[in-house]
């Protein structure tokens, strides 16, 4: 059988309007995991591994309730909690690896299908810098074309914006290319723009080689660039604001979009 685990290369972008306009736009890769083939994977590559110190690794504690139990069954339960019928198909998760040991994903996807290939939820488990973890439940009953859904924001993320908004979700799931556009919004319009967006490679060594080469050191730059746009926004002079207590569940539901989402699509 043919592996569905694959690697996207491409970009994300972020672009805040208010009060004052910051943008910012970098490099990236992620893996796309079916959580049924990690194992697999670990096995028949050099330059990856599961739960164990390597070049490019996952490790099962860095997602879910970070027990270090198994992923699937977690993911299961929490679309079951939701309310949202899955029937045991495929799940694959929208990640960055940890590199040299070292990890920190903002946002990583799960994209939950049923046995007919149809996609019948998305979960977006977001982290912050702050070690909180959350995630939005949303269903996504389509067979092709994007996804749109709506969320509540509940979870802090940046300390420069408050939780008094609404995410606008617009998905290409993956294919030959993947995007993940979100819109934040408040009651005065349109705040921020998030869009990530890559294009399809397949899963080797011979790939992961040529990443750490054009990709060095990927989620420790991650984790630098957050800090260093962090300053910028203050020097700005954008208003810092407290750490709200985290929700009191892992995660909150969303729903699926009225209307389309006014979110970028392309990156």
């Amino acid at each position: 059988m043919t592996s569905q685990s694959v690697l996207y290369v491409g970009r994300v972008r972020h672009h805040r309007f208010r009060p004052r306009p910051h943008a910012l736009a970098y490099r990236v890769f992620w893996m796309l995991l079916d959580l049924d083939e990690i194992e697999q994977l670990s096995a028949k590559l050099r330059l990856f591994s599961r739960n164990r110190f390597n070049l490019y690794a996952f490790r099962d504690a860095d997602y879910g309730d970070r027990s270090g139990g198994p992923l699937r069954p977690q993911i299961e339960e929490t679309l079951a909690k939701a309310g949202i019928a899955h029937d045991g198909g495929p799940i694959r998760l929208l990640t960055m690896p940890r590199i040299l040991g070292y990890a920190f994903n903002p946002l990583s996807t799960y994209f939950c299908y049923r046995r007919d290939g149809g996609l019948c939820a998305t979960v977006y488990e977001v982290h912050n810098t702050f070690g909180e973890i959350h995630s939005y439940v949303a269903p996504a009953d389509v067979s092709d074309g994007p996804v749109r859904q709506e969320a509540d924001k509940v979870f802090h993320v940046s300390p420069f914006m408050t939780l008094d908004m609404r995410y606008a979700f617009t998905v290409v799931p993956p294919t030959e290319r993947v995007s993940v556009a979100i819109e934040g919004g408040d009651r005065e319009g349109r705040l921020i723009t998030a869009v990530l967006s890559g294009a399809r490679t397949e899963f080797d060594d011979a790939a992961l080689l040529r990443l750490l080469a054009t990709h060095p050191l990927l989620t420790l730059k991650v984790t630098a660039a957050i800090h260093w746009h962090a300053l910028r926004l203050l020097a700005k002079r954008i208003s810092w604001r407290p750490h709200p207590a985290p929700p009191e569940r892992p995660f909150s539901l969303g729903r699926a979009a009225t209307a389309p989402a006014k979110g970028p699509t392309q990156p």
